[in-house]
């Protein structure tokens, strides 16, 4: 029997609470299947930590975390710590320390799901967004000088290796070779005449090398727009850290809000873990109260099962969220409903079983 080991930081907020219900799903999944099992081991990072103890991560996080398969992620985030200092002391910190290069984040909207934008039908918001994950507009170099003097200056530098922006670009051309999808390179070329302008080109230069691959580029800002026009140009797309950090932002919006928004940190080498997450965040204003959507934690579940192999499973868990949106008997608040946390992942379980 396969066995995989997953460290869990349930974090702030509402991730304890959707983070419980797709532990819950991942652990009837292998119960059901029979061939594999999930191990879970439990670390209390976040904002609450940091205030404990100054610290989001202990020193020693990342060579603790290294021993597992895979991390799974709640959220972290609270109104009394800077923001700034959550994400980079926890969240970036894991994501460039194991190299996980490639965000994947699945803009698809499901079937009971309504669309904000009049005139859409369900196939035409069904893309992937790769965005690079481990440098670019979220590298963190720079510097603060003279601050608090009249002459303060801030510098915020972006970083575009080579190695760094082929790999992601090469692995947007795979997955769209493999599904035989469109690929859309979103960059701002006119503008950032190094960053942008080197990262054009080297789209262009691997995408020699994949004649069968139907390629197409956009200024990050049309893209915006199309998104809302006309969302089903886009199949798979490529993208900066920043850019890919707000476009898919918008692409939730577009499949449905953000309880619907999942989020893979993938180690495509697999030689450090990959890390999955909701990426809702913590929304302080109903933590605790038992009405969060687990939704989105229960989809980074199922990409989880993906990244194991477990593709099946991965598909039983979507269409078993399809079925309880279809039937709009058993939805949060967010969905117009009035069922709990609990609720809906109990219900997402009986569905699956159903399948």
């Amino acid at each position: 029997m396969e066995e995989y080991n997953v460290a869990v930081i349930p974090g702030d907020g509402i991730g304890t609470e959707v983070i419980a219900e797709g532990i819950k799903v991942l652990k009837k999944v292998a119960e059901l299947d029979g061939r594999f099992a999930f191990s879970f081991e439990y670390f209390p990072w976040g904002c609450e930590y940091f205030c404990k103890t100054g610290k989001v991560m202990d020193d020693d996080g990342l060579e603790r975390l290294s021993k597992f398969d895979t991390i799974y992620l709640g959220a972290v985030g609270a109104p009394n710590v800077p923001d700034h200092i959550s994400l980079r002391d926890l969240l970036i910190k894991i994501r460039q320390g194991f190299d996980q290069y490639v965000n994947l984040r699945p803009i698809k909207l499901l079937n009971g799901v309504p669309c904000p934008i009049k005139g859409v039908r369900r196939e035409d918001v069904n893309m992937v967004v790769v965005r690079e994950n481990s440098e670019g507009e979220y590298a963190g170099a720079g510097d603060w000088l003279y601050k608090g003097k009249e002459q303060e200056v801030v510098l915020q530098t972006s970083v575009f290796s080579r190695k760094g922006t082929e790999r992601i670009i090469r692995y947007a051309y795979e997955l769209a070779r493999r599904e035989k999808k469109t690929i859309t390179s979103i960059s701002k070329g006119n503008a950032l005449n190094y960053s942008m302008v080197f990262w054009d080109e080297i789209f262009r230069d691997v995408g020699k090398e994949y004649p069968d691959v139907r390629q197409y580029t956009y200024l990050v800002d049309a893209a915006a727009m199309f998104f809302v026009k006309d969302p089903a140009r886009f199949q798979v797309v490529v993208t900066s850290n920043l850019f890919g950090d707000i476009l898919t932002d918008l692409g939730a919006a577009i499949a449905g809000g953000m309880g619907l928004a999942a989020g893979a940190n993938i180690n495509p080498d697999k030689k450090y873990p990959s890390m999955f997450e909701p990426i809702h965040g913590s929304a302080p204003d109903i933590a605790g109260r038992g009405v969060a959507n687990p939704m989105a934690a229960i989809w980074s579940a199922s990409q989880m099962l993906e990244f194991f192999g477990k593709k099946v499973w991965s598909n039983k868990l979507i269409l078993a969220m399809e079925k309880i949106l279809t039937e709009k008997t058993v939805l949060t608040a967010d969905f117009g409903g009035s069922a709990s946390t609990e609720e809906v992942g109990a219900e997402i379980i009986r569905q699956m079983i159903l399948l």
